[in-house]
């Protein structure tokens, strides 16, 4: 009877450690947010293509805030932020001469690319990732969507979201805001 009962607090014992690990793991994933830069790496060199054929080179990017925001058609939580992206931040700094704000949709033609801004109302630059090559530079393989990547003029990342979180998204047009004074 002591031998079972032993044999089963050592059994609880390695499922709560194993829970615990599995916990930490998961936390780990879920606040980086699948992605594989951090806030201070400096933004990737980019070169993209919006879908007015308008070319951006890295010296576009150069002593801007810049915002780039990373999305698809098929995504249910894109399509509720982008709204919010247009009204929030475009419409408000899109004449400034330091911000410069590219929504990049993954690896989707660019018929679909522009319907998709036109159904969802947007009216800030979209552009092309054939292939994810863009967005590979961001995150990890398999990672979803819908991310955030706001830079300084220095060119330094300073903010990466992920999803549409309502408290998140305004800490970030706050943070635009104070980047652009």
């Amino acid at each position: 009877m002591i031998v079972f009962y032993l044999n089963s607090m050592h059994h609880i014992i390695l499922v709560s450690i194993s829970i615990a690990f599995s916990f930490q793991t998961l936390a780990q994933t879920l606040n980086d947010h699948g992605y594989i830069v951090s806030v201070g790496d400096a933004l990737p060199a980019l070169n993209v293509t919006l879908t007015d054929g308008t070319q951006l080179s890295p010296d576009h990017f150069k002593g801007k805030v810049v915002l780039i925001q990373f999305t698809a058609s098929w995504c249910g939580v894109c399509r509720k932020e982008m709204p919010h992206l247009e009204k929030d931040v475009w419409l408000k700094y899109k004449d400034h001469p330091d911000f410069l704000m590219v929504g990049i949709d993954l690896d989707e033609p660019l018929e679909k690319v522009i319907s998709f801004g036109e159904s969802v109302g947007v009216t800030y630059p979209l552009a092309l990732d054939p292939g994810g090559t863009l967005f590979y530079q961001f995150a990890a393989q398999n990672s979803g969507v819908t991310r955030n990547i706001l830079s300084d003029r220095d060119g330094n990342i300073i903010m990466l979201t992920r999803l549409f979180d309502q408290e998140e998204f305004h800490r970030m047009t706050v943070e635009i805001g104070k980047q652009l004074e």
